[in-house]
């Protein structure tokens, strides 16, 4: 399905922390994208996407279908034969420094995110880590705590939080480095309903592009308007989130079930 049909515009200059993308920059490029691992396992084959600024993105299919592998190669943790831009730049290693910056990655676990004494600190790593003086550092982590509604956690010790209290921390962990483009592995894994509405509404809230891989079709169906569908490494449909769910024989073609 093509732009036009879903009702796209084309993308314009997209300005983020770390300085304004090339005009007329997708948010991510990918072209004829090919990856195997070590062992000769191909995860990845001639695949293509582009995503503008702002759209919110599921990859959806079954275990294997590549979509981790995919969401890898946006910051150049792995790294296979094809093209991919970032906001207009080219994911290679002169660029990385840059573009890690751009693309936040929030892990599927968030105990793989959180691991100081306490949320403020988790919080303040990158900011830290990028050189930025106290003052800044501290108006980071107040901005990114109240994004996601945990302003009042600042003090609390990460691990003996809730997990979808933990979610919330991992997102803020990322949005510290105030990046132009979310990736969340299986978001809503492990929360419980409420928690998972929370989730989904701050979500919707966050102005990023956001990528989210799930198997979670109901989260899918509640907040994103285009979808996805990988499976064997290969991309095998990509629309409206409305068209997809409804295409029963998709869906069971591929391992997922309609929510």
């Amino acid at each position: 399905m093509n732009n036009a049909r879903n009702g796209l515009v084309q993308p314009n200059a997209l300005q983020t922390e770390h300085g304004t993308a090339l005009s007329g920059a997708y948010a991510v490029e990918i072209s004829n994208l090919s990856f195997a691992y070590p062992d000769g396992h191909a995860a990845l084959h001639d695949v293509s996407l582009t995503i503008q600024p702002g759209q919110k993105v599921a990859l959806v299919g079954p275990n294997g279908a590549g979509k981790s592998t995919l969401l890898l190669h946006l910051n150049g943790i792995l790294t296979g034969q094809g093209h991919i831009r970032v906001n207009g730049l080219p994911v290679v290693s002169r660029n990385l420094a840059r573009i890690r910056a751009m693309v936040g990655l929030v892990f599927q676990s968030p105990d793989d995110q959180l691991f100081s004494p306490t949320v403020f600190d988790d919080v303040a790593f990158g900011p830290i880590y990028q050189g930025l003086p106290e003052p800044e550092v501290r108006r980071r982590v107040q901005e990114a705590l109240a994004a996601v509604h945990m302003s009042d956690y600042a003090t609390r010790v990460s691990h003996h939080l809730s997990v979808g209290e933990k979610k919330r921390i991992a997102i803020a962990t990322v949005l510290s480095m105030r990046p132009s483009i979310l990736v969340l592995d299986e978001p809503s894994a492990g929360v419980d309903p409420r928690a998972r509405r929370g989730l989904i509404n701050l979500l919707r809230e966050l102005p990023q592009t956001i990528i989210v891989t799930t198997h979670d079709l109901h989260l899918v169906r509640d907040f994103i308007l285009r979808t996805v569908v990988m499976d064997e490494g290969h991309i095998v449909a990509d629309g409206p989130t409305g068209e997809i769910l409804r295409d029963a024989a998709l869906l069971e073609a591929h391992g997922l079930e309609m929510p």
